[in-house]
């Protein structure tokens, strides 16, 4: 196909240069302007593709500026913003801390006697760690809780079952022993330390959790194969009875007082202690931990959305803007849908919010949010602060209502929502210029294809001509060469 088109192209330009050649006339430089003068009726359809083209970009730059003040907007309407709070440690070298949003503003003097720890024991020493066969038994871990009372030594088991392991020829070695443990999932971790004694090897037993109900009693009995004595006189730990492993760590629970009131924490991490308030203990010791009301994601939130308001209208002026010195107007100058969003807006800012109680805040400007001569937007941050601090809840109402679902937060983002929705005036604005589009293109195709039909026609008709001409031309060199020998005989 390529090779034809090559061909019919090199044959057409062929007789474009050859026109002219049979008639003596320039066909081919006015073939050329015929197509010229044939191709301006292109020019209103490019013209109408640049301005749709450009009012299609238009509308994305508008889009992507309320899609940022719907952002900022729906911010301010989430309840949860008004919740959060912060915290603080007068002394982080013993706890530090973290909060939710149901945390309470507040003053707590924590004092920490006791961390949470997990239990660690350690058997006797084997001489070879790999190679030398301990016998075979069945090991069980139960975990729990050890106290002592009286000078008697109890363990209650906790309410997981026992955890059983097997051993034998296979895993009979000392590192058999710890991968075994290791592999039963039974709370506690197996490894082997060497003490570079000329017994090095020992097995250590350490609790996977903290507090006091972590603790381990081991237990070791016969497999039914072989003899479990070397074992059990290594891994035997029974509290309060035999214990041929030595405790070097007792499992514990944290101990602390917050406010004066006694609590007992399985975990370092005390969660719900003080409502809302994690505290992270660290070591023994005191601190004071404060729990305020976080204003500052608020005031931070308040002016995102002044900022992202100030960009939309900013942007909006600009797309309809006219400049007198130079006549040029702005891409939606005069655009309905541009009002449309203009004046949706502006109703639901200039609409009093509806709130309730003696504290109840119905207008921007009661929390330093004023308007310029421009339509932009000025905040007083020391206005807005003072309302967050002395009436947080007015605040919480404005933007989104009593009920969480209202206030000017939630009623401007389902505006800005609203705008690029299914059926949106910026959606169906959209589309409308799409199908413009569209249709142009078809059109442009249309009259290309009717333009190109022209110029062949013209081709034809210039052929034809300079055949004729040619045709003629050469009757009329016939003619005289016969008149001129006629005219020589007579002479004669």
């Amino acid at each position: 196909m390529s090779s034809t088109s090559a061909t019919s192209s090199s044959t057409s330009g062929s007789l474009v240069s050859s026109l002219g050649v049979g008639s003596g006339l320039d066909l081919s430089t006015l073939l050329t302007n015929l197509k010229s003068a044939e191709q301006l009726k292109l020019t209103p359809i490019t013209d109408q593709q640049s301005a749709a083209s450009t009012k299609l970009s238009a509308y994305g730059v508008l889009q992507a500026a309320l899609a940022s003040f719907q952002t900022a907007a729906t911010t301010l309407g989430t309840t949860s913003l008004y919740n959060g709070t912060t915290t603080s440690s007068s002394n982080t070298s013993v706890l530090t801390t973290s909060s939710d949003s149901t945390a309470v503003a507040g003053s707590y003097a924590v004092n920490v006697s006791q961390l949470a720890q997990s239990q660690t024991l350690v058997s006797n020493g084997v001489t070879d760690s790999t190679g030398q066969l301990l016998g075979s038994a069945t090991i069980k871990i139960q975990l729990g809780t050890t106290a002592t009372s009286g000078g008697t030594t109890t363990f209650t088991p906790g309410s997981t079952a026992a955890t059983s392991i097997n051993i034998n020829g296979t895993n009979g070695t000392l590192s058999g022993i710890r991968d075994a443990i290791n592999a039963a999932n039974a709370g506690v971790t197996a490894s082997i330390v060497n003490d570079g004694s000329s017994t090095p090897y020992h097995l250590v037993l350490t609790s996977n959790s903290t507090g006091a109900a972590s603790s381990m009693s081991i237990s070791v009995s016969s497999s039914g194969s072989g003899d479990p004595t070397t074992i059990s006189n290594l891994l035997t730990y029974n509290p309060g009875g035999t214990t041929a492993m030595t405790q070097n760590i007792a499992a514990q629970d944290a101990k602390l007082t917050i406010n004066g009131l006694a609590i007992s924490s399985a975990s370092n991490t005390v969660q719900g202690a003080a409502q809302g308030v994690t505290l992270n203990l660290a070591t023994t010791g005191t601190s004071t931990v404060g729990v305020a009301s976080n204003t500052g994601a608020m005031a931070t939130a308040v002016q995102s959305f002044v900022t992202s308001y100030n960009t939309l209208q900013s942007t909006t002026a600009q797309l309809s803007a006219y400049d007198p010195s130079t006549k040029t107007a702005g891409v939606l100058l005069g655009d309905s849908t541009l009002r449309v969003v203009e004046n949706q807006l502006r109703n639901v800012i200039n609409a009093p919010q509806t709130a309730t109680g003696t504290s109840s805040l119905t207008n921007l400007t009661q929390i330093g949010i004023s308007f310029n001569a421009d339509g932009s937007m000025s905040l007083d941050s020391s206005k807005l602060n003072t309302a967050l601090t002395t009436n947080r809840t007015g605040v919480a109402q404005l933007f989104s209502g009593t009920d969480g679902k209202s206030g000017y937060g939630n009623q401007l983002s389902a505006a800005a929502a609203g705008f690029v929705s299914t059926t949106g005036a910026l959606t169906s604005a959209t589309d409308g210029v799409n199908a413009t589009l569209k249709s142009l293109a078809t059109e442009y195709t249309t009259v290309s294809a009717q333009i190109d039909a022209a110029v062949a026609q013209y081709q034809t008709q210039f052929q034809n001509l300079d055949t004729l001409m040619a045709q003629m031309n050469s009757t009329k060199t016939y003619l005289t060469q016969q008149f001129s020998s006629s005219s020589s005989s007579s002479t004669a």
